[in-house]
């Protein structure tokens, strides 16, 4: 039997890349592999080092370390440094950066060589999928922004490149646009075989859109992984409140067991004294009414009740939060409600924990 062939490379490889300036590592020591029609964010907070990360890859500054690959060849590494052109890497950003005194088909088609028919009819290929053959002759000031993003993305897309690095690019649009916008964008990446590496600082952006997370913090990726896992098995209490709005209850081990206003959980592992974080997020806590004093037997999934104090609720919509004060020790927690749930203030009830939700880590600092 013939030895079966070796697997395609990756199509972008990026290995202990870091970056410093002043002798501080902004980028330090990052490593990710996106595969052809995949789309990996870069995620968290401004400053973290992610649209750094973003220019090292597309060739606009240099590494101090670490090599980056395309399909397996090295375009930034110990042997050289290709230029960004050289690479097959194209970049959107949030500013389109149309030219202004070029028609639609002079912007997408820019840069292109060949003969002047096959340019056209790439042109007309691109402007075709994304629903703008009519406006091919029309100049950027007459189109609305959400046309001005997909003649951006067209244009990106133009040369074929086998990378796609995108800076915050839909963050300009309208909210009301910015979904279709989104969606559609990744349908033609994905058709195209793009490996996509998309830099944002919202997390709802990231879930809808990636198909691996990269979170970043301090320079560092500190997780990656699939939106779903990063999401319910984030690696510290920072990354469980990036995701969402949380609730966090303080306490100390003694024996493997942390005494909370909700009972006692099991926190093995960790030496007695150890100052732990009891995450929970507003979804996950169960309200019931107080009946004259007596709240609901404790139950295995739930554990033991514990009475709290409605101080505000607020109706957003799809859900209500209802923000209570604990009786024992004054612990301030909020709960999420689906539809319109608004009781008084002062109203008294009863408050369980999703125990299979509860997250735990040891307190920092």
């Amino acid at each position: 039997m013939p030895p079966s062939p070796d697997p395609a490379p990756p199509r972008l490889q990026v290995s202990g890349l870091t970056r410093r300036f002043g002798g501080r590592a902004v980028v330090e020591d990052v490593s990710l592999t996106v595969a052809a029609g995949q789309v990996t964010c870069l995620l968290g907070q401004s400053g973290c080092g992610k649209s750094t990360t973003l220019r090292l890859i597309a060739g606009v500054d240099t590494p101090d370390a670490g090599e980056i690959r395309v399909d397996g060849r090295a375009v930034c590494g110990p042997d050289g440094v290709l230029p960004p052109e050289a690479r097959g890497i194209g970049l959107m950003f949030q500013d389109f950066a149309l030219f202004p005194h070029l028609s639609v088909a002079g912007n997408v088609g820019f840069g292109l060589t060949g003969p002047r028919a096959a340019i056209r009819a790439r042109v007309a290929e691109l402007l075709a999928r994304v629903g703008l053959t009519r406006h091919i002759d029309m100049f950027p000031h007459e189109l609305s922004g959400g046309e001005q993003q997909r003649v951006a993305l067209v244009r990106a897309l133009a040369p074929r490149p086998r990378v796609m690095l995108m800076d915050e690019p839909f963050s300009g649009l309208d909210e009301r646009l910015r979904d279709g916008i989104r969606d559609e964008t990744l349908a033609l990446l994905k058709e195209e075989g793009t490996a996509v590496v998309l830099v944002t600082h919202e997390p709802h952006e990231a879930m809808r859109m990636a198909d691996e997370i990269a979170l970043m913090r301090g320079g560092r990726i500190v997780q990656q992984g699939a939106p779903y896992n990063i999401y319910n098995a984030p690696v510290d209490k920072a990354a469980a409140g990036f995701f969402s709005d949380i609730n966090v209850i303080g306490g100390r081990v003694r024996g493997a067991l942390t005494d909370t206003p909700f009972g006692q959980f099991l926190t093995p592992g960790l030496p007695d004294g150890t100052h732990v974080d009891i995450v929970i997020r507003p979804q996950h806590l169960k309200i019931d009414f107080d009946r004259n004093g007596h709240g609901p037997s404790p139950t295995a999934q739930d554990g033991t009740a514990a009475r709290g104090v409605v101080e505000r609720a607020r109706f957003l919509g799809r859900e209500s939060l209802v923000e209570f004060r604990l009786e024992q020790g004054g612990l301030r927690l909020t709960a999420s409600v689906p539809n319109v749930f608004l009781p008084r203030p002062g109203t008294p009830m009863w408050l369980m924990l999703r125990r299979d939700r509860c997250l735990v880590f040891p307190a920092q600092g």
